[in-house]
């Protein structure tokens, strides 16, 4: 049989299917497959709330979006190429993001009178018999049927052994995609190294898949997707809860503290936990708390005692913290506050992204409490901007508000290893003694940034009085003093106002430093907005983009910046936050586009709305 290879470009691939057909590891092992060989990558998982939603029913399905290219990728893909579809209800949920004459690759035995009626087809509509799917190439494959067939002579249950189908559909697009199995295989045993017939079974029906598409007659061309050309270096995909993780590790380590972690488990916070609670040989502690105010409060004794004290979760469990993110700011500690965005409000959709905290994050919290605020804008950004989140906590004794949210969290891309000499310094000046002429600790005495000493428990003559009441400025003694509480108060602002000395003024990402429109984002929409961006860059359009690291305070220069361009316009994944704060503080005309749906903005819908302010 004569076969062709077509060389692209890129390529969107969407595995699709109930909950319990293992679409998130079929999806995370091409990911590390693609990743291997050097092509660029972003991913899109996206799984039901239930542990395990209804079999076979549209809220049961279970995706996982992969875009790869041999040139620079920033999205996940608007439209995919291709979509694995496991059951009738994983085509009818996901048939309108597929390309025009895109390809459709079913398992047939998903598509059966139950699965159908579950789907909520009509009865007797089936989409492999009809016309309803002439626009795209479909493949159909019995993969149950060739699943058990080639686990036919091994000793296990049939439900036992249908758990490998997803094993078929990943070797089937290995060869598809002309890919090597072996970092599969290998991964398989070490996940299954000690359930030889479970291990067997996997390989053997990954193999299956592989041979399938390499001996059947109706496959004639295979693919292939060239290395992109990235920064030379040692690179690995990352989700961005593993480079938080690896940022506040990096950060204990460079700054010389011990690291403590108290955390209440919440989606999509809690892969942070668990793998923080894998690397205790870098001294890290951490403590899985009976709630949110154990979580938190845990890491503000860590961090009176000289630690760095984190705390993780999400928009719920922020707001149980509330109180005790206020002690934490009366006290003047550092301490990092990490929250994993997710719909809201109340319990809302813990398992979509949204940018709605944003408001929580400034305001949050009785009484006047300023807390900074950093914002992570992609997976792989995750590790520096939390590393640099603990280096302004450390270093302005401040308790700090770092975002990410469930797209960033769970999405996945290559991530350069850095190296640790280029990583920037955390300097950590604990208080050793008495300064000269000092007669007693004065706790709240401050330097040139308006910080306050660091002082450890249990330190000869560094006594001194902690609490939530109002201090009195200097000794640290309780009072009600109001003009002394108005100094305070003006004191913790002015202070966090003042890390904007210490941080880089705000750069373009792209674009020139004036000119019709300037696009300001912050946190995940970052990719949607370079790419639109870019593209009509290319087509010579005046369009700008700033992407926001540091939101409390802002860069110095934003607010000149802003003023530069005839219109700003912030998109966002909430009802409009960062553009109501924008407007406060620069006084300008920002106008919105908000989509508050629990998926990401796409590359298509901003360019549509960049376009009327064009």
């Amino acid at each position: 049989m004569t076969r062709t290879q077509e060389v692209l470009q890129d390529v969107v691939i969407k595995f699709a299917g109930d909950s319990g057909d293992g679409m998130q590891l079929t999806g995370s092992q091409f990911t590390n497959n693609t990743a291997l060989m050097g092509i660029d990558l972003a991913t899109f998982p996206d799984f039901p709330a239930e542990i395990r939603a209804p079999q076979g029913t549209l809220a049961g399905v279970s995706g996982y979006q992969l875009r790869f290219s041999s040139d620079s990728v920033f999205t996940p893909g608007d439209e995919c190429d291709v979509l694995v579809a496991m059951n009738a209800a994983a085509l009818k949920a996901n048939l309108k993001a597929i390309k025009k004459s895109g390809t459709i690759i079913v398992n047939t035995d998903g598509f059966d009178a139950k699965n159908l009626r579950l789907a909520n087809y009509a009865d007797g509509v089936n989409p492999l018999e009809d016309d309803s799917l002439t626009n795209y190439t479909v493949i159909k494959m019995d993969v149950t049927k060739m699943t058990r067939e080639a686990l036919s002579d091994i000793t296990m249950g049939m439900k036992e052994k249908d758990r490998a189908k997803n094993m078929f559909v990943l070797g089937f697009l290995y060869f598809m995609y002309n890919r090597d199995m072996e970092n599969t295989i290998n991964f398989l045993k070490e996940k299954f190294g000690k359930k030889p017939d479970i291990l067997e079974s996997n390989i053997r029906v990954l193999r299956a898949g592989y041979n399938y598409g390499d001996t059947t007659e109706t496959f004639t061309t295979t693919y292939k997707v060239e290395r992109a050309k990235m920064e030379s270096g040692v690179y690995r995909s990352i989700m961005g809860n593993q480079a938080v993780s690896y940022g506040l590790i990096a950060a204990a380590q460079k700054s010389g503290l011990q690291m403590f972690l108290g955390s209440y488990p919440i989606t999509p916070a809690s892969d942070i936990l668990h793998e923080l609670s894998r690397h205790k040989a870098f001294g890290i502690k951490t403590f899985q708390a009976e709630d949110e105010i154990a979580a938190i409060t845990s890491a503000i004794g860590a961090a009176y005692g000289g630690a760095l004290g984190v705390t993780t979760s999400s928009g719920p469990g922020i707001a149980l913290k509330g109180e005790a993110m206020g002690l934490a700011v009366m006290l003047e500690i550092p301490l990092l506050v990490i929250n994993i965005q997710r719909g809201g409000p109340s319990t809302g959709l813990p398992t979509k992204t949204e940018q709605s905290d944003l408001m929580q994050a400034y305001y949050g919290r009785n009484g006047e409490c300023p807390m900074p605020i950093v914002s992570a804008s992609t997976p792989a950004d995750c590790f520096d901007a939390v590393y640099e989140a603990v280096r302004i906590a450390v270093q302005h004794m401040t308790p700090v508000m770092f975002l990410s949210d469930g797209y960033i969290a769970n999405g996945a891309e290559p991530w350069r290893f850095p190296k640790e000499a280029d990583l920037p310094a955390i300097n950590v000046n604990f208080k050793k003694g008495l300064d000269e002429g000092e007669e007693k600790l004065q706790p709240y005495k401050r330097d040139e940034k308006l910080v306050r000493p660091w002082a450890i428990p249990g330190t000869a003559g560094l006594e001194h009085r902690i609490g939530g009441l109002e201090k009195q400025d200097g000794t640290g003694n309780i009072s009600y003093d109001a003009d002394n509480h108005q100094h305070m108060v003006k004191t913790r602002q002015a202070k966090v106002d003042k890390i904007a000395d210490y941080i880089p003024l705000q750069k373009l990402d792209s674009g020139a430093a004036t000119g019709k429109v300037l696009v300001v984002g912050w946190g995940s929409t970052y990719g949607a907005i370079k790419s639109a961006c870019s593209e009509l860059q290319a087509q010579g359009k005046q369009v700008a983009h700033a992407h926001l690291r540091y939101i409390r305070p802002f860069p110095k220069n934003l607010g000149e910046m802003l003023k530069s361009y005839d219109t700003v316009l912030v998109p966002e994944i909430n009802n409009g936050q960062l553009i109501r704060i924008l407007r406060d503080e620069y006084f300008v005309d920002a106008k919105g586009y908000n989509k508050i749906k629990g998926v990401p903005i796409t590359k298509g819908e901003l360019i549509e709305e960049i376009g009327k302010y064009l």
